[in-house]
């Protein structure tokens, strides 16, 4: 048996993340979280009504009030144009036309959001029922979140139970279960039962799952195979003799893409024509204002010139290859000085590539980001810059296509580009900042968890 290993003091106080919380401030994180998460709807319900049109759609003037009242919601917007008021089951009948338009049902992501989708249009007739139904399908996935953030880091899960992003997003689109996949996969990795090699994954089962709501979740299965691979932390399930678990990180892979190929599969066979079409609008996607990403933002002016989109669809994908090989090797090198493979870090630093390179960046995502800070001790300052500047980008994007004035002209135009600007840059130091944390969930491992009760040299 090895020793265990001292507890770490406390080193922020009432957040320090070896406190395990009791039910009653679990149930009062939640709490917190509803209230925050009735916040965010109210936001999003300025927008809906007090009048309906023949499809559904709010007036007057809908589309805007959502940009210069700064209430605008995928969620509602895409009620008309998607087939989504005609309550079609999404994929089975649908394609994407030469002009890169959907129809038949398709939506433009993968087929765990679309099924939610169609789930809240089932029993309503206007966009606002639309929203209201969408936030009582996704609002669970919320408390959910908070409580086993509570359970892995402590009270540092306020982090996410009152943050403005939750306010801006949580009813933007349908992030909120994607999210709980990420998480509940960390929380299973760490405190799901005495099996070190089980435990990694039916984590990766919920990644998988998380593939088919919004993709990112799939980023995650390398470093947790890693993390296998290596033995978990501290090498300590390594199978007797070996230096690395090369069954174990298969295993992780399987189990990921056996849950996303069974979630994709009844709908390739029942449609493959609508199936396919998600993927390939994005795929096809071009660079624009509503991708809102560096790529536009640094590119205004040559979008429209030959070749361009065709460029961004390679150099995109191809530096974000590049972000993710630098994080698992940067991983690597970690693992060598600590003797645990940093996974949880290695995740995090993956995001901020897939953030910052990919050509799509839309508000919500910083709902993704979240939970790395709460399970990561970073800096405050890099957590309040973060914040206040994606604060600037939520509030200022949609009021400057309200106003639809140029880019340098007017405050909200100045926002809106530090936002953005300002949000890059983090990003770009977010990636060795994660890289280099210390993870709230190993620090509680220590301290509640001795390495002496768990199994030792065997994945099981």
């Amino acid at each position: 048996m090895r020793e265990q290993l001292p507890a770490e003091p406390a080193a922020d106080g009432p957040w320090n993340a070896g406190r395990r919380l009791t039910f009653a401030a679990l149930a009062l994180l939640c709490l917190i979280t509803a209230l925050t998460l009735a916040a965010g709807y109210a936001n999003k319900a300025r927008c809906t009504g007090p009048e309906f049109n023949e499809w559904g759609r709010s007036e007057p003037a809908y589309q805007e009030r959502a940009y210069t009242e700064a209430c605008y919601s995928d969620i509602q917007n895409l009620w008309v144009g998607r087939d989504i008021d005609r309550h079609v089951f999404p994929y089975v009948h649908g394609g994407i036309d030469e002009d890169g338009s959907l129809y038949g049902g398709v939506v433009e992501y993968p087929v765990l959001s679309g099924l939610l989708i169609w789930l809240g249009a089932v029993f309503v007739d206007t966009d606002a029922g639309f929203l209201a139904a969408s936030a009582l399908i996704m609002a669970p996935f919320g408390l959910a979140v908070a409580w086993w953030l509570g359970r892995l880091s402590g009270w540092r899960a306020l982090l996410w139970a009152l943050s403005p992003p939750l306010v801006l997003y949580a009813f933007h689109n349908w992030d909120l279960p994607v999210v709980a996949c990420a998480v509940a996969a960390v929380l299973v990795v760490h405190r799901g039962g005495t099996c070190p090699r089980r435990r990694a994954v039916q984590g990766a089962v919920l990644l998988g799952a998380g593939f088919a709501f919004k993709i990112y979740p799939g980023l995650f299965v390398l470093p947790l195979a890693l993390f296998v691979l290596t033995g978990g932390r501290d090498g300590a399930a390594l199978p007797a003799g070996k230096r690395v678990d090369v069954r174990g990180a298969l295993a992780v892979v399987a189990a990921a893409a056996g849950t996303a190929v069974l979630a994709n599969l009844p709908f390739a066979l029942a449609g493959f024509r609508g199936w396919w079409a998600s993927f390939q609008f994005q795929s096809d996607r071009d660079v624009d204002l509503s991708t809102n990403s560096i790529w536009y933002w640094g590119s205004r002016g040559f979008a429209d010139v030959d070749g361009f989109q065709e460029a961004m669809s390679v150099v995109s994908p191809v530096a974000m290859l590049l972000s993710f090989a630098a994080a698992c090797l940067a991983g690597r090198w970690v693992q060598r000085r600590t003797g645990t493979y940093p996974w949880i870090q290695v995740s995090a630093a993956m995001l901020c590539g897939f953030l910052l390179l990919h050509k799509v960046h839309s508000p919500q995502y910083t709902l993704w980001l979240l939970p790395f800070f709460v399970l990561l001790r970073v800096r405050w300052g890099w957590i309040a810059a973060y914040l206040l500047a994606d604060l600037a980008m939520g509030i200022s994007i949609f009021r400057w296509l309200g106003e639809s004035n140029g880019i340098g002209d007017g405050f909200t135009a100045q926002a809106l580009m530090i936002g953005v600007w300002g949000r890059a840059a983090l990003l770009v130091g977010l990636f060795p900042a994660f890289l280099g944390a210390r993870s709230t969930v190993d620090e509680d491992e220590r301290t509640a968890a001795p390495i002496a009760d768990q199994p030792t040299r065997s994945p099981c």
